[in-house]
This record gives structure tokens, C-alpha cells and sequence, in this order.
């Protein structure tokens, strides 16, 4: 028995070679789900969809797909459609950020930040889930931050914030517009959570400080509990969801 059952159905996991991403494809496919990753880079993501192969009864599929670029999304849609098969599912995960203060930050930069983080989940969610539209079911899950909430510090990230408020109301629209094809679009808002990126800045003075000092349960967020967030939103358990922003933040913005 699996924990969250996803069995029989189809998941594109966007950055799904890495991080959370790659938590995220891990443990669907652990419940049950056929998978399929988008991420940049052949090497890197033929590698991961191999390596999360090996826990699957079939085959990882994956496309090499930049998501803030309609053309690849589009492509990638279509080559996951002759090779892997139509999603039931997606989450939305990819995404950058830049701590630059707002007054030096680059016109280019800004855009570099909206484009992956909010036009490529809308990019994605418009591309793969008119075949969920089509077919009256489906779920998305879009990967938003508690940035998207509050204003994070110390650290400066104008342009991550506002994308990811973006995402929280890119979500509540989809929802309303798709809810009546049978389609539910979710939202997950993780605080500070330990991956290979974040792990070196989490033993510093100002994460000590500013995050976890801050952070009610007094430490990071692992991977596996956003996965099984996601997992749950994906699910048949929450049939009834839609709209809503489930924030994973051990209690940093209840404050």
C-alpha cells in the first residue's frame, strides 16, 4: 500500500533532474505514477530519468525543455506525447531566483526571474493541460513560495517575491476557469527547505538567525515533506481542492 496511490497515472514534473524537483518524480513514482521530467541540460536530466527508472515499473520519460520558452514547452509536449504518453498531472517546479537589491537590479535579470518562475508555469499549465481539459480530469500543482507572502530576510529578492505571489493568483484563476472540466490546480508555498543548494547558506549566521531562528519548529524543510505535499494535492484524496495554496513553512509566517 502506498501512501498517497497514484497508480495509473501520467505526471510531468518540470525541474525534475534536481532538488525538489526530483523528490517531487522520486516519490510519485514510488506511489505508483508513470513520470516524466522536463529540465535543461540532455546529460543531466537522461541521468535523472534513468536513476529514477530504476524505481519504476516503467520507463522515466523526459524532454530537455528551458519552460520559460513556449516553443520548447511546446515541443517537449509533443515529444512526451509520442514517446511517454498525455499527462494526467503536473507540477509545476521549475524555477530561479537572484538576491539582488531592487534598485541594482537589471531589466534583463527581472525579466529572466518572471519568465521561468511565472510565464513557464503558465506556459506548462496552458500546454499540458488542454489534454486534461480534453479529457475532463486532471490535477496540477504549482510550486509557489511563502515568498510569494511575505518578504524574506535578510536577504534582498524583489523579483522572486513578486513571481511567486504571481503563481499563488495564476492559481486561484486556472482553478476557476478549469474547475467546471474537471480539471484542479493547486498550489504549494514552501518556506526554507535543505537541498543542495541551500545547505551550505543553512549553517550560516543570518540563516541561523533570520530563517530558522525564525522558523517556529526551529529548523528546515526537507524535500520528501514537500513531495508528499504535492503527492496529496496531486491525488484522489483531494478531490475537493482546488484553488488553495497549502503553505509548508514549519509555522515561519505565522508571525
Amino acid at each position: 500500500m502506498t501512501q498517497f496511490p497514484l497508480r495509473a497515472r501520467r505526471i510531468v514534473v518540470t525541474g525534475g533532474a534536481q532538488g525538489i524537483g526530483y523528490e517531487i518524480a522520486l516519490a510519485a513514482v514510488r506511489n505508483g505514477a508513470d513520470v516524466a521530467i522536463l529540465d535543461l541540460g540532455e546529460d543531466r536530466t537522461r541521468a535523472a530519468a534513468e536513476a529514477l527508472g530504476g524505481e519504476a515499473a516503467d520507463p522515466v520519460g523526459y524532454a530537455v525543455c528551458d519552460v520559460s520558452d513556449h516553443a520548447q514547452v511546446v515541443a517537449a509536449r509533443d515529444r512526451l506525447a509520442s514517446s511517454w504518453g498525455e499527462p494526467d498531472g503536473l507540477v509545476n517546479n521549475a524555477g530561479i531566483v537572484q538576491n539582488v537589491p531592487a534598485i541594482d537590479v537589471l531589466p534583463a535579470d527581472w525579466r529572466a526571474v518572471m519568465d521561468v518562475n511565472l510565464s513557464g508555469v503558465f506556459y506548462c499549465s496552458q500546454v499540458f493541460g488542454a489534454s486534461m481539459l480534453a479529457a475532463r480530469r486532471g490535477s496540477i500543482v504549482n510550486i509557489a513560495s511563502m515568498s510569494g507572502l511575505i518578504v524574506n530576510r535578510p536577504q534582498p529578492q524583489t523579483s522572486y517575491n513578486v513571481s511567486k505571489a504571481g503563481v499563488i493568483m495564476l492559481t486561484k484563476c486556472l482553478a476557476a476557469e478549469w474547475a467546471p472540466e474537471g480539471v484542479r490546480v493547486n498550489a504549494v508555498a514552501p518556506g526554507y527547505v535543505r537541498t543542495a543548494m541551500t545547505a551550505a547558506r543553512l549553517e550560516g549566521e543570518d540563516a541561523r538567525h533570520h530563517w530558522i531562528g525564525a522558523t517556529p519548529l526551529g529548523r528546515p524543510g526537507e524535500p520528501a515533506e514537500i513531495a508528499d505535499a504535492v503527492l496529496f494535492l496531486l491525488g484522489d484524496t483531494a478531490s475537493f481542492i482546488t484553488g488553495s495554496t497549502l503553505v509548508i513553512d514549519g509555522g515561519y509566517t505565522i508571525w
